[in-house]
């Protein structure tokens, strides 16, 4: 039997199928609202004024409150000079779609706040009211928590950045307070040639305990770091790059340890809730009179049971002659160095937003960005914030996914 020849008929015709692509939005023009912080314990400024340069050249434009950089040293010359306008009512730069705090948002702000307005600011989450949350939902408020915020590599680099300030600080802190003139000890932190190095005790090997220990060293007092994660104890020493007197958070060994210290710092964190209180009353009062304690865990409820929350006018307080420094916001007391450390992180992110189309688009392209998103247009996305304040939850990724 022949083979039989294929059919070809001149109505049939291949096409190819459309196919959508994301194409990346042309760029957006953003107005950035910088308001001046009446919180007293808040001295930093979310953007230097070199930020503000960069921002301003890349075509977005900056309006900053009257005196809003004073408290870091920032005058309002170097921001007018940057490009920034200058404004003195407070209503005005509040009516900028875009608003970056340095302090969390408070309930006096809340009249001031517009509908769908981007705030990014931090989030001191056991200071949160239920009702400070509902006015933002109804406000369509997307709020992004800038201590939250990740990089590509899953870091939260601003809180880093705090951190290291907080630690490296600490030991000039005690060393300042180990003096006569303060009540102290009388004692030099590290000591001199002929004279045993005075003794330094870290509760805690994450990044604030790192940079106290590092510079505790570097002055060349005695270390000794107590922390439960052995990992983080293992972590901590290849770090710094040697051996260092290390344990595991065990009560006999630490409060011996406590009673021939010239320093105790705190900086255990948890990641449920409150800190866990590790030393207690009777440890503290065993303490040498003249010692300082220096609780930087106090923002989450402190990790030394006689601990409570002072003030950067009234930092010290004095409790079985021990000196106690339980300022909760450290960084803010080298509000320079801190501001520059925010402005750092923030600025690439303005401007990359900028450039896709506006924040909301950028988080699109950038999904390590939705970790510091807390609400969005109105929705609460933060789990834990819902459980605790009985708040409706939606899945911010299901949310972005829906509005493309």
């Amino acid at each position: 039997m022949a083979q039989q020849k294929p059919i070809i008929s001149g109505s049939f015709s291949y096409e190819t199928l459309e196919e959508t692509l994301d194409i990346k939005p042309t760029g957006a023009q953003l107005q950035i609202g910088i308001p001046r912080e009446s919180n007293l314990q808040e001295n930093r400024v979310a953007l230097i004024p070199d930020a503000v340069g960069l921002l301003v050249s890349n075509g977005q434009q900056v309006m900053i409150e009257h005196n809003a950089g004073d408290a870091a040293h920032f005058r309002d010359k170097d921001y007018s000079e940057a490009g920034a306008k200058i404004v003195y009512d407070k209503a005005e730069v509040y009516k900028c779609p875009v608003l970056v705090k340095s302090a969390p948002i408070m309930e006096e702000e809340l009249p001031y706040l517009q509908f769908n307005q981007i705030i990014i600011s931090p989030l001191h989450s056991a200071m949160l009211k239920a009702s400070l949350i509902e006015k933002l939902m109804e406000k369509k408020i997307t709020a992004i928590s800038f201590e939250q915020l990740k990089d590509e590599n899953g870091t939260f680099p601003i809180v880093r950045s705090m951190s290291e300030i907080a630690g490296s600080s600490v030991m000039l802190i005690a060393g300042q307070y180990l003096g006569s003139a303060n009540h102290g000890k009388g004692v030099l932190l590290g000591g001199i040639t002929g004279i045993p190095p005075s003794k330094v005790i870290i509760l805690g090997a994450g990044i604030v305990g790192e940079y106290a220990a590092r510079a505790a060293m570097a002055m060349g007092a005695s270390v000794k770091v107590f922390d439960n994660s052995v990992y983080r104890l293992k972590q901590l020493q290849d770090n710094i790059g040697q051996r260092l007197w290390t344990s595991v958070i065990e009560p006999k060994i630490l409060a011996k340890q406590l009673k021939t210290c010239e320093v105790a710092v705190g900086t255990l964190r948890s990641n449920s809730g409150r800190t866990p209180m590790v030393v207690t009353e009777e440890m503290v009062s065993n303490m040498r009179p003249g010692s300082v304690i220096i609780d930087v865990s106090i923002d989450s409820g402190g990790c030394f049971e006689t601990s409570e929350l002072t003030s950067h006018e009234q930092p010290i307080f004095m409790k079985y002659g021990v000196i106690h420094y339980c300022v909760p916001n450290i960084p803010s007391g080298f509000a320079r160095t801190a501001s520059h450390a925010i402005s750092n992180v923030l600025t690439p992110l303005l401007i990359e937003a900028a450039e896709e189309g506006g924040i909301e688009k950028l988080i699109w392209h950038r999904v390590h960005l939705r970790s510091g998103i807390y609400l969005f247009k109105g929705a609460l996305t933060h789990f834990h914030l819902s459980q605790r304040f009985n708040l409706k939850y939606t899945d911010l990724n299901l949310l972005i996914a829906s509005r493309r």
